[in-house]
């Protein structure tokens, strides 16, 4: 057969090469940013101004500096910010320049389009500035993973669509007959990603001019379909295709074949089954369904099978070639990113247990674990890609061996000083929590107690996140002296016979999965089948059944004021500290109560779009945070926690105080809840919704002037000075936080709750 001459696409591959450099390192400046904060939540202060005189500002300027930023460095868009870069600009990033390099050469082809190659880069890239851009501006859905509002989201689908298409496209002019195991993961990483995007993302903007939209499930429902996406955007985003950068990579750099064929075929087949039912294991104890979280346990302690069968295929390829990895950096990153795996795929079903779950769940243990995967298995994998695709692109000799080993040393101590010592605070802080005294009251009934014994950690948390962000810079030194020394090659020639036209129909004799590896199309829909069936046995009973979530005749829907003042909580990323969700745990009862009594049930959050469960209690939960401190408290907690909380680390929310409550949109987001989702707001409501607003706000600033003379006096002083660009403490911003915040948990009392099954 007459052979074909080709090239290879070396310039896409670079253009994502150098944005997975330069996004990774802001990523982990944001991380480092947020770690910071922890410690020293005054940050914002330093670099823009203040009037506690206790704190130098670098500029030296008054509290109007920092009013001025919005909340631009607020801790709670730092984070969001911090989590999108990584997961979304550097981990993806990483995949797509991996997967562009490897695909060409597993398929002997080009790929099926250098102008869908560049309109997915341009299209990717562009989305991740407008993240940036968005949540600096407060504008976000909170959905963990899935803050991005639904105009980037719909960009995020067309880039993904246009992948895909070059993808399949590349994959049907191949020249090889039979998939690698990589491509393998490719497909199902693709087709994962997209059923989860979408259907997490389902949502119903405010107007098409508007940001602003609210997810079409609430609730209990909500919570469901979020972590069935955040658990699975660790598998599908995080995972999977990282696992197929294994397959190709880790070969590559030991020159050894992979251990096992058919351990290949089993890690993948069980992995991408097994996956999609474990989400419900972030939920337990929660208002959620009894049967999903015993489903979500069940599978994710199977996890652990499929989860170390492929570490041990990437392990056990570099038998015979240890000695390598003594001498070669990048199989150094490999093997410590291929046991990173292992040890957060084994920790991440052991916290699934229900035994486990109870202390570890909202501490920072997870946080640890999440990281002994984002920094050891993504960032190692990705150092190593790097480190493996520099030379050979640029036809030269890596840089300097000893600064690629000086950053692997940096990087392994930086993971080293992150995760244990959130292991321990989160041991800490789970202990903490729980200890009662042989009268029966806690222990520890200061919250703040249970922060700041754990604050020495963070530090060192910090100094951890030091470590791994200089051995990063010295990764990029070694990258920019290795190309300057080198010299790129755009389009690599390469030949191969092409690929005979044979029957699709299995051959007498052929193994099924080889018959499988040379139908792509068949392979394509058993691996959506099999993602699929997780997530629509748990899924769809719940969202279906109205028994899965108990009406309580005694909740209603928020009024207009707290609607607005549920929405800001929401823009200021207020859910990365504080969960609403109080477990049946007699400490969390006693702790978090108040006056109104009951750990959370579903029915309490029918008209939550979204739910704001959370995820990790840095502050206490809130879910019955109604009538617990009076509005003047809650307004001098926004302006400096520090005043009526002394140690706190909350950061300062002043601009609240200053700001003119916009409620242009206010009547509007009435009727969309109406229309759309049957929230029981009748039309006389609609039409008084002003009014209504106004009374309410009336009553809080009433009552805030006749708790804090103070405040009041300060006000009467803004009105002097401003004149007629005064805004009234009733028309600002804090009184519709005020709001929601007294009105949480107040729904149901402890002496009577009816569900519609009691009926």
């Amino acid at each position: 057969m007459e052979t074909q001459k080709f090239n290879y696409d070396n310039n896409i591959v670079r253009a994502f090469l150098y944005a997975t450099i330069a996004f990774g390192l802001v990523g982990f400046l944001l991380g480092l940013t947020a770690a910071l904060m922890l410690f020293y939540p005054e940050l914002p202060e330093f670099l823009f101004g203040t009037d506690d005189t206790t704190i130098k500002s670098l500029l030296s300027g008054n509290i109007q500096g920092l009013i001025n930023t919005q909340g631009a460095l607020g801790f709670g868009r730092i984070r969001m910010l911090h989590t999108s870069a990584v997961i979304f600009a550097f981990v993806c990033n990483s995949f797509f320049c991996g997967a562009y390099y490897s695909m060409q050469r597993l398929l002997k082809t080009r790929m099926y389009s250098d102008t869908l190659s560049w309109i997915h880069f341009w299209t990717w890239q562009i989305m991740i500035i407008s993240v940036v851009i968005t949540f600096l501006m407060g504008i976000n859905t909170s959905k963990e993973y899935s803050e991005h509002e639904w105009p980037i989201d719909i960009l995020i689908t067309i880039s993904w669509v246009f992948f895909g298409i070059n993808m399949f496209g590349t994959i049907a002019k191949r020249r090889v007959r039979h998939l690698y195991v990589a491509i393998w993961f490719y497909i199902g990483t693709w087709i994962a990603v997209a059923m989860l995007h979408i259907f997490n993302n389902l949502e119903i903007p405010l107007s098409f001019t508007s940001w602003k939209s609210y997810s079409i499930y609430s609730g209990a429902k909500d919570a469901l379909v979020q972590w069935w996406y955040g658990h699975n955007a660790v598998a599908f985003v995080l995972t999977t295709p990282v696992l197929g950068l294994m397959y190709y990579f880790l070969p590559k750099a030991a020159d050894r074949p992979v251990f096992s064929y058919k351990l290949s075929i089993i890690h993948f087949w069980s992995l991408i089954f097994v996956y999609l039912w474990a989400g419900p294991h972030h939920l337990q104890y929660t208002a959620l369904p009894a049967w999903a979280q015993a489903v979500g346990t069940g599978f994710s302690i199977m996890l652990i099978a499929p989860s170390w069968g492929g570490m041990l295929n990437g392990l056990l390829t570099l038998r015979g070639a240890w000695d390598k990895v003594r001498e070669n950096p990048i199989l150094k990153f490999f093997v410590v990113a291929v046991t990173c795996y292992g040890m957060a795929t084994f920790e991440g079903p052991l916290l699934a247990t229900k035994s486990l779950n109870k202390i570890g769940h909202y501490t920072d243990w997870v946080i640890g674990h999440v990281h002994i995967g984002a920094l050891g298995w993504n960032g190692f994998m990705a150092f190593g890609i790097v480190y493996y695709l520099i030379p050979v692109m640029w036809r030269t000799q890596l840089w300097s061996k000893k600064l690629a080993n000086w950053h692997f040393w940096l990087g392994t101590l930086g993971i080293i000083f992150y995760a244990v010592p959130m292991y321990i605070s989160g041991f800490t802080q789970g202990l903490m929590w729980k200890q009662f005294n042989p009268d029966g009251t806690l222990v520890w009934k200061n919250w703040l107690d249970t922060v700041t014994a754990i604050i020495p950690y963070y530090k060192m948390r910090f100094l951890g996140g030091v470590f791994y962000l200089s051995g990063a810079i010295l990764m990029v030194v070694n990258v920019v002296k290795t190309i300057r020394q080198g010299s790129f090659q755009k389009n690599v020639p390469a030949e191969a016979p092409a690929l005979a036209n044979i029957r699709s129909a299995r051959k007498e004799g052929e193994g099924l999965h080889l018959w499988l590896e040379r139908t792509p199309k068949l392979l394509s829909v058993l691996a959506f089948i099999t993602v699929a069936i997780g997530g629509l046995v748990e899924i769809i009973p719940t969202l279906t059944l109205k028994q899965s979530v108990p009406t309580i005749t005694a909740v209603k829907p928020y009024s207009p004021l707290e609607l607005e003042g549920r929405d800001l909580y929401i823009r200021e990323g207020c859910n990365a500290c504080h969960s609403q969700m109080i477990r049946p745990f007699r400490d969390e009862i006693v702790r978090f109560e108040g006056k109104n009594g009951q750990y959370s049930k579903a029915g309490e959050f029918i008209y939550d779009r979204p739910f704001l469960w959370g995820s990790k209690r840095t502050g206490p939960d809130l879910h019955r945070e109604g009538g617990r401190n009076p509005d003047s408290w809650h307004f001098k907690h926004m302006y400096n926690p520090r005043i009526t909380s002394a140690g706190s680390i909350m950061p300062r929310f002043p601009w609240l105080i200053t700001n003119k409550l916009n409620r242009a949109q206010m009547v509007d987001k009435m009727k969309l809840m109406k229309n759309y989702f049957d929230v029981p707001y009748t039309k006389a409501e609609i039409d008084s919704a002003n009014q209504w607003a106004d009374n309410q706000a009336k009553g809080i600033v009433k009552r805030i002037y006749s708790e804090a003379a103070d405040v009041k006096e300060q006000i009467e002083k803004d009105k002097i000075a401003k004149g007629a660009s005064f805004a009234p403490l009733e028309q600002r911003e804090i009184v519709a936080v005020i709001a929601y915040l007294q009105r949480l948990g107040t729904d149901i009392k402890t002496t009577q709750i009816q569900t519609a099954n009691a009926n």
